[in-house]
């Protein structure tokens, strides 16, 4: 098989496990607070235009593919951070990277309420957004000439600016918050790197 080919099948693969998140999720909010649990694999399959059996080739439960593009975006993040300019500075690439990412498009309010506050996704959020943890520290170690497996700074970081894109999720959500979900995720990020400056609050 040719690179062409191959690079056909991975985006056609990458669609169909896009069109079935996005069922699962619709269909949940579609159900009401407790859609999760009155969603079935053969509606979600229906709804994505696949057989139940190419359902089960892609995911292994209702929470895996409702938070799948979390955790797609999560895989990318490190491939984000990359594509910065090099001379640009760790704080600038990083936020912009994550920032861009995350935001393009703008996270579903609905969807992403459904998500934070029903504790079996918020869980499985939780496993999407720290997969972000290890290609982040990999291209934060390769932007500072760090080796990750002696030095904390690249991983400690990649897991504080996944813990803010959680916290940024949360206030976003919040009643009376009416900014974009980029404002609020910006200024999160903004603290993470704040701190490691000593800028952060002091008693």
């Amino acid at each position: 098989m040719n690179d062409d080919a191959m690079d056909l099948r991975s985006r056609n693969k990458q669609a169909t496990r896009e069109a079935i998140g996005h069922a699962a999720l619709r269909l949940a909010i579609e159900q009401g607070p407790n859609g999760l649990a009155l969603v079935r694999v053969h509606d979600i399959a229906t709804a994505a235009g696949v057989s139940p059996r190419t359902y089960n080739n892609y995911f292994s439960s209702r929470e895996e593919a409702i938070c799948a593009f979390q955790a797609d975006q999560s895989r990318r993040v490190g491939k984000a951070l990359r594509a910065r300019p090099a001379g640009e500075a760790l704080e600038e690439a990083v936020i912009a990277a994550v920032v861009e990412l995350y935001t393009d498009p703008e996270p579903d309010r609905a969807g992403l309420a459904m998500i934070m506050s029903t504790p079996a996704l918020e869980g499985e959020a939780l496993k999407a957004f720290s997969m972000a943890e290890e290609p982040l520290a990999e291209a934060i170690a390769e932007r500072t000439a760090g080796d990750p497996r002696t030095d904390l700074f690249p991983a400690v970081t990649a897991a504080a600016v996944a813990g803010a894109i959680r916290v940024a999720g949360r206030h976003w959500l919040q009643p009376g918050v009416t900014g974009s979900f980029a404002g609020v995720l910006r200024s999160a990020l903004s603290c993470v790197f704040a701190a490691g400056r000593g800028g952060g609050r002091k008693e």
